[in-house]
């Protein structure tokens, strides 16, 4: 049954289902509750405090939502639409043979983000299952390609990773991902503390590979992406602290590109079970 819907939303024009999902992110934003405030909360922490910046950021909310059947089920044709920016970033360390660490924040159209990273090469990316049960068949069925495999997040696909990277290969994962107990440090982001990940920072130390940021930009009345490509500076620092406040750093950039983009209603700043408590922050 979802997967005959999730048909049928995949064959109407990317336009349309930008369209509807706009239009149901600002209703689902007009509407008083804790994802208003948090996204409110998030944008004005980075410096945008407008309720047109905060109603623009509801919408394409609602639009990436919609989109991802046609991403899911028609991929060639969307990456057909999918255009780059960056390029020699890429090709610099494509040529370098050692692999890549690709790190895509909830920012744009982050699936396909992957599937044109994909296009290089075999790509191995962390699969973590949907809150919502019935959306696991349709999300593994399109996370599995010929050029992309999925593995889930746990050790196990940190051992995947592992191997993926010292073939030369490459792997994608959220950097931006609050990550459990003892998996992560306190970096600023956006001038507030948030729990970062440390797993990113520790596989690129371990296999040597090249770190880069990438995003896809979402273009207007349906004309498809554009790709953004950002590389971490080397040396990468040895510090754990250190390397996460380099990977948020190099994030706000990304975002800063076309900040209505970022998913501003995602709980970055919460504090998992059992981690310290965040440092004082003004």
């Amino acid at each position: 049954m979802l997967l005959s819907l999730l048909r049928l939303l995949a064959y109407l024009p990317l336009s349309w289902l930008h369209a509807i999902g706009g239009v149901a992110g600002r209703i689902i934003y007009a509407l008083p509750g804790r994802y208003r405030q948090r996204l409110q909360r998030h944008a004005a922490q980075a410096g945008y405090p407008q309720a047109g910046f905060a109603r623009k950021a509801a919408a394409h909310t609602g639009a990436m939502i919609m989109e991802l059947p046609k991403v899911w089920l028609r991929t060639e044709q969307c990456l057909a639409r999918t255009q780059s920016l960056d390029d020699g970033v890429l090709r610099q360390a494509l040529q370098e043979q050692r692999g890549i660490l690709y790190l895509t924040p909830h920012l744009g159209t982050f699936e396909i983000a992957g599937r044109h990273c994909s296009q290089y090469g075999p790509l191995t990316v962390m699969f973590r299952p949907a809150r919502k049960a019935w959306m696991n068949p349709a999300m593994e069925q399109s996370r599995n390609t010929a050029q992309m495999r999925a593995v889930p997040a746990n050790m196990q696909g940190v051992r995947e990773f592992v191997r993926a990277l010292k073939r030369g290969e490459a792997v994608g994962m959220l950097p931006d991902q609050a990550p459990g107990k003892g998996d992560g440090v306190w970096a600023p982001f956006f001038g507030r503390p948030a729990y970062t990940m440390t797993l990113a920072g520790k596989l690129a130390l371990q296999t040597g590979v090249a770190v880069i940021l990438c995003a896809a930009e979402r273009l207007p009345r349906g004309q498809g992406w554009r790709m953004h490509h950002l590389r971490l500076p080397e040396p990468l620092p040895q510090d754990p602290t250190a390397l996460a406040t380099l990977i948020n750093a190099q994030m706000e950039t990304l975002i800063r590109r076309f900040p209505e983009q970022y998913l501003w209603s995602y709980n970055r700043y919460k504090v998992p079970a059992g981690a310290p408590p965040p440092p004082d922050h003004e």
